[in-house]
């Protein structure tokens, strides 16, 4: 109050009107002076009274002395620290992005720990150390292995405190998890215990160095006598009682995906499973698996619109390859009789449900085979790879409407499948009689299957070719059929410019489709092996595309030669693993078994002059 009073006199001293205008402000100062004697306060250089200083310098040797008493006394957690985490809860996703980033980068300055260090010894998977530490008997109740120390490293996804000196964290790792109880009393350096806990959230990855333990309530957990953050995570998770459900956010930051939905790792698991499966079945009947290329002067061996590229030093135009079903017979004409590919294909088309433009195929072809042998062929794979992923079990729920929908389709994977005659299933179902096949190429077949088309309210766009009006057909009167997988067969020689003419019945050709649930999953023929019938066919597909049909092909002339040089009876097959992967994990979307699907990009007037990144964000 002293000292109040002296501010305010000193205050007021200088705003009241000085009554000497002709005297220098100097001497004004000398005259103060020499009335109120002023001394240098040490600390905040201020010119005060004596009476003053001496009150501050008493103010301040108590203030010492209590700090000495609290230096001397034991440390206490400061309370608000067991509120920190739970207050930045509440923040917005910027806000705690900016705290933590600040905590972050003091941690760097500091060192004091290293928030990014290069290595941490993991001495045992958590999966091994629930199969090791987890069964009944190895660990009672309420007691630790003593003696034993293990090192776990893994995700934070939980974070509870019980008090100040007892944390609890769920690890998450390899797609299990185990509690991590820390407990003051095992930390190794106990005085920091708080301290050091308090560098940790929830998303951040860290490694814990302790002994294998349970609860009283009998959970394992691994009481650790070190944890050691080895990378932040500097976002706010989602909440782990909401999880992330926004199928935008969940396709474009897979990685998040990831972290938050077990459902999602399953289905990429499985997906891997999958493939491995198809490339054992192979491996074991003796196929070669090879790598062909991407891109190419002619889009050949499909019915697809191709992507565009450019190779600057040639300067030449190429295409990102629709199939890669040319080379791959170009080799069993080399004498590899059996040749396999898995790999990436690019089709410049729509993005559905089903369909992405870039999407994984597999393709092989087999010498001295048939349709018929890869009809079999793939009842066996198909089957036998349910039986490996079920347990075995041939029979599969699929939810055609999402997980969770009353409509259910219960599939049935065992041989043999049935099998649908093209011509003769839409003469059955349309009630029609079709022209003579060897005719379905003719001009009054187009005119038939145009008004075949607009009489049953089906519809195709321009160009209305034969082959496009035939498939739009299948499409709305047979595929509905295949729930359960199924052959459709006898395809007319029109819509299939790579296939053997039918043995049998002339007009067709040797090809199956298989499909289940509705939706085609692979594509077989008897490979057409005769080069005068392969330019003819290709130059009917030259026709088309000059006709305006981006999906026919040209001719391929380097193809035609290697035919000339004898290609030996020919099966060939490919399946598209996106679409199968669908059908055996109960997804309805496409997008939900590729890790990164091809996504519109994010524009907003900040970030459109914004370089794009992975998945088509901007």
């Amino acid at each position: 109050m002293q000292r109040l009073i002296s501010l305010r006199y000193s205050a007021n001293l200088f705003r009241r009107p000085i009554p000497l205008p002709s005297t220098p402000l100097l001497q004004v100062r000398s005259m103060a002076s020499e009335t109120v004697a002023l001394h240098k306060d040490p600390v905040t250089g201020e010119m005060v009274s004596k009476t003053e200083l001496k009150r501050r310098e008493k103010a301040r040797e108590r203030e010492a002395k209590k700090a000495e008493k609290a230096a001397a006394a034991p440390q206490k957690a400061p309370i608000a620290s067991k509120s920190t985490a739970a207050d930045e809860e509440n923040l917005s996703p910027n806000q705690y992005y900016e705290i933590r980033s600040r905590h972050i980068q003091k941690l760097k300055e500091t060192q004091n720990p290293n928030p990014y260090p290069h290595k941490f010894h993991v001495s045992i998977s958590i999966t091994d150390f629930i199969e090791k530490y987890g069964p009944p008997g190895k660990i009672e109740p309420g007691q630790k292995l003593d003696g034993v120390t293990e090192g776990l490293a893994g995700r934070i996804h939980n974070v509870r405190a019980s008090g100040q000196n007892l944390r609890f964290y769920d690890l998450h790792g390899e797609g299990t998890k185990v509690q991590i109880m820390a407990a003051k009393q095992d930390a190794k350096d106990p005085d920091n215990f708080v301290a050091n806990h308090e560098h940790f959230r929830r998303g951040d990855i860290v490694g814990v160095i302790g002994t294998p333990s349970r609860t009283k309530k009998g959970e394992l957990s691994i009481a650790p006598s070190e944890m050691i953050l080895l990378a932040p995570n500097l976002h706010q998770l989602p909440s782990a009682h909401f999880g992330l459900k926004d199928q935008e956010t969940r396709y474009r930051k897979r990685y998040l995906d990831l972290i938050m939905n077990e459902d999602t790792r399953r289905i990429f698991i499985t997906r891997s499973r999958i493939i491995n499966y198809v490339r054992r079945f192979l491996d074991n009947l003796g196929f070669l698996e090879v790598e062909t290329p991407m891109t190419s002067m002619i889009a050949g061996g499909a019915t697809a619109k191709p992507f565009i590229t450019h190779h600057n030093d040639l300067d030449l135009d190429l295409y990102l390859r629709i199939a890669p079903e040319l080379y791959l017979k170009e080799l069993v004409v080399g004498g590899l009789d059996r040749v396999y590919e898995i790999g990436r294909v690019f089709r410049n088309e729509g993005i559905d449900l089903t369909h992405n433009p870039e999407f994984t195929i597999c393709e092989f072809y087999m010498a001295y085979a048939d349709m018929y042998d890869i009809m079999d062929l793939t009842e066996s794979l198909i089957e036998g790879m349910v039986k490996y992923l079920t347990g075995g079990k041939t029979t599969l729920e699929y939810h055609p409407e999402g997980k969770g929908s009353d409509k259910v389709y219960n599939l049935e994977f065992k041989r043999p499948w049935p099998r649908y005659d093209m011509i003769g299933t839409l003469e059955e179902k349309l009630g029609v009689k079709f022209p003579p096949s060897d005719t379905l190429h003719t001009e009054e077949a187009n005119k038939f299957l145009r008004e075949l088309c607009q009489k049953h309210n089906v519809e195709c766009s321009e160009p209305r070719t034969n082959a496009r009006l035939l498939d739009k057909l299948v499409g709305e009167f047979i595929e509905p059929l295949c729930i359960s997988p199924a052959f459709i067969v006898g395809h007319p020689q029109v819509m299939s410019p790579l296939a053997k003419y039918h043995r049998s019945r002339p007009g067709l050709c040797e090809r199956f489709e298989g499909f289940m649930c509705g939706k085609e999953f692979c594509n077989a023929y008897t490979e057409l092996n005769d080069p005068f019938e392969q330019r003819l066919r290709f130059e009917e597909q030259l026709r088309q595309k000059e006709q305006g049909d981006d999906e026919a092909q040209g001719i391929d002339e380097t193809f035609v030669d290697a035919l000339e040089h004898g290609l030996p009876p020919t099966g060939g097959w490919g399946i598209g693993i996106d679409r199968l992967v669908m059908f055996l994990t109960d997804s309805t979307n496409i997008k939900e078994v590729l890790l990164f699907p091809a996504m519109k990009p994010i524009e907003t007037p900040a970030n459109t002059t914004g370089a794009i990144g992975p998945s088509g964000q901007v």
